[in-house]
């Protein structure tokens, strides 16, 4: 007897639930979140990315920001993202409703980045850090981006947006370090990664590790 056919119906069935199970399922759940109005602020969470910081995101993934950083901060006890101080709570699939395309990363070669809009505020900071990360991050092994910057002459007053530098990385006498819009939009968009807010489904979500379960049963 060929039983090629049911073989073949049983593996499908079988790829077919799986997909319902853990695709289907999922999305249809993911799909039906909503952002949560805050009477108090009369905000709704999470905000849109403003025209400037979506053109940032845009940036972010030009010069393959994700194949350092992710974007996806851990709970407590699944990792060290807390003590590193990367983010007060965990992500949650709420936060990344507004995203068309959600930039979690690959790998962690340098720190998470869901919340440095929060940790740092400075648009001064993020500028000196994408000209030389060394003069923001002693160490860092991060390339610097010079390229997004250029160097112009003073004529009259210098540009309000000129870079505050210090030395040496000064410009020469006569010349100033203007951001282009390119750095201007990537910093929008770092300043916009704040993800703070804390949804109903971000309290006493704690998940004992099984590993520490194992540690306290000896």
């Amino acid at each position: 007897m060929n039983r090629a056919p049911l073989l073949f119906l049983g593996i499908f069935f079988t790829l077919a639930f799986s997909w319902t199970g853990i695709v289907l399922t999922n999305q249809l759940t993911y799909g039906k979140l909503q952002p949560v109005i805050d009477e108090t602020e009369n905000k709704a969470y999470p905000e849109q990315l403003s025209g400037l910081a979506e053109q940032g995101k845009l940036v972010y993934q030009d010069l393959g920001c994700l194949y350092c950083h992710t974007q996806q901060v851990r709970r407590p006890g699944f990792g060290a993202d807390d003590k590193r101080g990367w983010g007060d709570r965990q992500s949650v699939a709420r936060d990344y409703i507004r995203e068309g395309r959600v930039l979690l990363g690959t790998i962690r070669t340098g720190p998470d980045l869901r919340n440095i809009g929060a940790r740092q505020a400075s648009r001064d900071w993020h500028l000196l850090h994408l000209y030389d990360p060394q003069i923001t991050s002693k160490g860092s092994t991060m390339a610097p981006f010079p390229f997004l910057f250029e160097k112009h002459k003073i004529v009259g007053q210098p540009s309000p947006r000129a870079m505050k530098l210090p030395a040496p990385h000064t410009a020469e006498p006569g010349y100033e370090i203007v951001p282009t819009q390119r750095a201007e939009a990537l910093v929008a968009y770092l300043q916009r990664l704040n993800d703070t807010y804390a949804y109903p489904e971000t309290k006493n979500v704690f998940v004992e590790p099984v590993e520490m379960k194992k540690e306290g049963q000896k």
